[in-house]
């Protein structure tokens, strides 16, 4: 598999799987970043998987105090995971989750639903039931801990971002960016459109696995009423 390294500061390397947002090469980064968790070498201190690559993060002194000073630290990382990526052999496609997302649809909790039903020429019950039928894929985690990027939205309810960003945002709130949707894990700024808020917490900082969501799981929209929306919430406080 043709794979492009690329340095990132004095202790990163970007490892670019390809060029395009494709299922394809989302099952690559996954394969490849679950590779390097199981051969887990000792200067390396994380792996980031996104939309296209995976980012390395190591230890260059630990990796010069092993290979000695004949090369810079990025070098001898990109062989060493030339050699790493020598015995790793692409495999089927991996097990995937698939999480159900309650959502209340419109009013406080969606408060750009209108905008968004009048940018795509619908009423927004089209837009609810559009957004709440998708088959969804989270391709990243980014932005903030827990923010899930997911595709797989139609683009009959795709719409612009905001020229102006909100300074806050509530976590729970779902938006709308272009052809994306995503979920606010935490109060942040943001320019999505946002069309609904789930009673969910994204961001669990005291779990082991601080973030519900994954990078290859499954979601599912579900539209709840308010009502169901406050009761929910108030059984997690």
């Amino acid at each position: 598999m043709n794979i492009n390294f690329h340095p990132l500061g004095d202790q990163a390397v970007i490892l670019e799987l390809g060029e395009e947002i494709t299922i394809p090469i989302h099952e690559k980064v996954k394969q490849v970043a679950n590779f390097f968790e199981q051969a887990s070498p000792e200067w390396v201190i994380e792996y980031i998987p996104s939309f296209t690559t995976v980012t390395v993060i190591y230890h260059p002194v630990m990796v010069m105090k092993q290979e000695g000073q004949k090369a810079s630290p990025f070098t001898l990382v990109c062989e060493k995971l030339q050699f790493l990526l020598s015995q790793w052999t692409a495999g089927e496609t991996t097990p995937s989750r698939t999480v159900e997302i309650p959502v209340c649809y419109g009013g406080e909790c969606g408060p750009d639903l209108d905008i968004v039903a009048n940018h795509t020429k619908l009423s927004t019950e089209e837009v609810i039931d559009i957004h709440s039928s998708g088959d969804y894929l989270v391709y990243m985690i980014g932005f903030a801990p827990g923010f899930p990027y997911i595709g797989g939205m139609s683009d009959k309810i795709a719409t612009p971002r905001k020229a102006s960003p909100r300074l806050k945002i509530p976590a729970g709130s779902i938006g709308i960016a272009g052809n994306q949707t995503g979920i606010y894990p935490l109060e942040t700024p943001g320019g999505w459109q946002l069309i609904g808020r789930t009673p969910l917490q994204l961001f669990l900082p005291d779990e082991h696995i601080p973030s519900l969501l994954r990078a290859g799981d499954k979601i599912k929209f579900s539209a709840i009423s308010y009502e169901e929306y406050q009761q929910r919430v108030s059984e997690q406080c």
